[in-house]
């Protein structure tokens, strides 16, 4: 589900598992951009982020290649970084209660200051940032979606039950003028990446994330990668730079998406994309561009995943500000992708919003639910057959 235990590393250390990432302009003030990290699937009340990891966005400009088929992103070598870290827990002045604070160093070099679970957030230097408990945005049928995989048939109910239901998660917000980010370089799209890595002088990646449900789904083990069928990929993946991936893997990871994409594409029992001879899928090199492309410059828009990439590949402008919202449905856009194109008919897992709606205003994701159900069992595809 989106990047939740996405990988052996993530299962062992909750607090460094990466969940989610958004990136959307700012829906009550224009000019701002809005990056949000989640981790700690399945928080409990009283969770704390780690003191041995640091908690990073990481934002680039971009250059889209609009009009140019096989072409998607000029990626930039400036980078512009804001790195969390946090305390260990102390107890706090009132009540006796566990409290912890953190750090957000930002690209100027300077910090903002925090208090975790406090909702003012901190704010200095243009930069505001919160951090602490909150309601898991994310809203997906697990159990149909992996039943779709196991059993090589679209699975989905009209009326889904989201397996995210009432859990929480452990949140990062920060919000900045996005026109003050990048000084005089050109342009307002930004290619944008999250990472957990250890803490000290020689940091080690331990998780990354870009896009949703790329280690999870796009690269799960269904049986139809005959050239990698003992190794877990994600692990390998999760060690890769967003931006700069080596190439020591990367046919491996070809291999698992040009396998899994044909896959995906007979799942209506039709096919919508067309393989080169050598069996290339047209979206593999796009996917393992793996970042969130946001145009800060577009207004704030609901649904607008994916829409960037969407119209490098229809030959077109964008209509929309790309990244990710909070509210936005993912999941049925990546499967109407990957199953017909945006040629067929929506394909929807049935569950269409979160336990609650993500708000408009800092720090924008729901309140976390005070009494959440116990762990959410994650099956799996090969579990199912």
């Amino acid at each position: 589900m989106s990047d939740h235990l996405s990988g052996s590393r993530a299962e062992v250390d909750p607090a460094i598992d990466l969940a989610d990432l958004y990136a959307f302009p700012s829906p009550s003030t224009a000019g701002r951009l809005v990056l949000v990290m989640d981790v700690f699937p399945n928080a409990r009340p009283g969770a704390l982020f780690s003191d041995a990891a640091s908690y990073r966005f990481r934002a680039r400009p971009a250059a889209v290649a609009v009009g140019h088929p096989g072409s998607f992103f000029e990626v930039g070598a400036d980078e512009y970084a804001f790195t969390c870290t946090f305390s260990g827990p102390v107890e706090s002045d009132t009540g006796g209660e566990v409290t912890q604070w953190g750090t957000c160093a930002l690209p100027d070099g300077e910090a903002v200051a925090f208090q975790v679970d406090d909702e003012r957030g901190g704010e200095g230097h243009g930069v505001r940032v919160y951090a602490g408990l909150r309601l898991d945005p994310f809203f997906m049928d697990v159990g149909k979606e992996v039943e779709t995989r196991a059993q090589r048939r679209l699975a989905f109910l009209p009326d889904g039950t989201n397996t995210l239901q009432d859990v929480d998660v452990l949140s990062i917000v920060v919000e900045f003028d996005a026109a003050g980010l990048s000084g005089p370089a050109p342009g307002a799209v930004f290619a944008v990446a999250a990472e957990t890595v250890t803490a000290g002088p020689y940091p080690i990646r331990l998780e990354r994330l870009g896009r949703p449900e790329v280690k999870n789904v796009l690269m799960s083990q269904n049986g139809v990668d005959t050239a990698n069928t003992v190794v877990d990929l994600r692990d390998l993946y999760n060690e890769e730079d967003p931006f700069r991936p080596g190439p020591r893997h990367m046919g491996a990871y070809r291999s698992r998406l040009n396998a899994n994409l044909a896959f995906f594409d007979g799942l209506d029992g039709r096919l919508d994309w067309r393989t080169s001879p050598d069996g290339t899928h047209p979206l593999t090199e796009l996917l393992l561009a793996d970042f969130l492309v946001v145009d800060a410059a577009k207004p704030y828009a609901e649904d607008s995943y994916f829409e960037i990439e969407r119209a490098l590949l229809e030959g077109r402008s964008p209509a929309t500000c790309g990244g990710r919202s909070l509210n936005d449905d993912v999941i049925d856009t990546l499967y109407t992708l990957i199953v017909n194109g945006f040629h067929g008919p929506r394909v929807s897992d049935g569950v269409d919003r979160a336990t609650e709606p993500a708000s408009r205003e800092f720090p924008y994701l729901a309140p976390p639910n005070p009494s959440p159900p116990g762990p959410v069992s994650v099956p799996t595809a090969s579990a199912s057959r």
